[in-house]
């Protein structure tokens, strides 16, 4: 038996029709995979057209009243100040120890106004505990939906519906309509392409859902599985907790939680900012990396997957968090925790897996896009 989902989903039946046995994510009913169409067809729409997908297993949290940003300057890496109404942005959130507990985006709806998106690590809890003794509340939103709609025709086919869509700037949002239904649209997504991430009542999410599936064949959007997801964050350079983590891959006795360096999430962390939990062992444990995140490019068109072991000699290096192949760049790419010495781009090593045996080298992500233009483009 698997867990249990508490969370229900307003579109399960449209996920079964399209061939999903529904595993749960962050105990909500989840299509990982669609019978019928190959997780390669979903990438490929992604990356040359645009795919909608339900990620509304994110947990959506509103923060509300005149100490919610003290609340999130405590409990995340960003300098909040800095965040205005209709902006969002990317952080972190660590424990006591200043190790990754998990990420969010944080999104300023309002002067004192916010709403977070969590992922599945603690960052949720990590929110209520700063709660107490401040004038602020704390809303767990299940009745809001996530729709996203990624890939370089997404922002055609809104423009058809949204007026002023193509002005939204990357990690901007806007309040508007969609068919007639109230959404907050915000330019953010999971993919590393230009999208979209549709926010709706549950009420309204299967007839967005029908229309977007219904109007966008005709230009090639197709609804993609999670899986998809899984392959175009990982030519994107973007991490999933608890999948590429020690959570996952645990240390010999010490307890799980890597730091933003060995992650290369340091970049989350605002400029000079402290007072944040776990900023003092954060500064402190620079340089002091147990291994490092790093991406890894095969000599094989099979798709590396979590586990398979990198091997210099006899030595082991590293092990594969997530692989993908691409068959519009024809490589197998993977994310890989490994050895500080051995993340470099251009080192060798041999990949040894229950289905592939292979050479490899190391390689900088981002994989796609590096310079983040796609998804920035105005």
């Amino acid at each position: 038996m698997g867990v249990m989902s508490w969370r229900r989903s307003p579109l399960a039946e449209r996920h079964r029709a399209l061939g999903s046995n529904l595993e749960d994510w962050n105990g909500m009913e989840t299509a990982w995979t669609y019978a019928g169409r190959s997780v390669a067809d979903e990438h490929e729409a992604i990356r040359t057209k645009a795919a909608v997908m339900d990620v509304s297993g994110l947990r959506k949290v509103h923060l509300v009243g005149p100490h919610s940003h003290h609340i999130l300057q405590r409990a995340t890496t960003r300098d909040v100040r800095k965040v205005y109404p209709g902006k969002s942005v990317y952080a972190s959130m660590l424990n006591e120890a200043g190790k990754f507990i998990d990420d969010c985006i944080i999104y300023r709806t309002g002067p004192n106004t916010w709403m977070v998106v969590v992922g599945s690590g603690t960052g949720y809890e990590a929110l209520t505990c700063d709660l107490a003794g401040k004038n602020a509340a704390l809303l767990f939103d299940d009745d809001l939906q996530d729709l996203s709609l990624q890939g370089p025709l997404a922002v055609d086919y809104l423009a058809r519906h949204v007026p002023g869509i193509r002005e939204l700037k990357y990690f901007h949002h806007m309040q508007t309509t969609l068919f007639g239904k109230h959404v907050m649209i915000s330019r953010t997504g999971y993919t590393g392409e230009r999208g979209y991430e549709i926010f709706c009542r549950a009420e309204d999410a299967t007839e967005i859902w029908d229309q977007i599936v219904a109007e966008g064949e005709g230009m090639g959007i197709i609804p993609a599985s999670f899986t998809a997801l899984d392959w175009v964050r990982v030519e994107s350079y973007l991490l999933f907790f608890p999948y590429d983590n020690s959570q996952m891959y645990p240390f010999a006795d010490e307890p799980p939680g890597d730091t933003l360096w060995e992650l290369g999430l340091d970049f989350t962390v605002s400029p000079g900012k402290t007072g944040f939990r776990g900023a003092e062992e954060h500064y402190r444990l620079k340089g002091r990396e147990r291994f490092k995140i790093f991406g890894v490019l095969a000599d094989t068109d099979a798709v590396l997957t979590a586990g398979d072991a990198l091997f210099q000699g006899d030595k082991r290096v590293g092990v594969v968090t997530c692989g993908m192949y691409s068959r519009l760049t024809r490589r197998s790419m993977a994310i890989a925790r490994m050895d500080v010495a051995v993340a470099r781009e251009g080192v060798a090593f041999e990949v040894r897996g229950a289905e592939v045996a292979c050479r490899a080298i190391a390689h900088p992500i981002t994989f796609d896009d590096p310079k983040k233009t796609k998804r920035t483009a105005a």
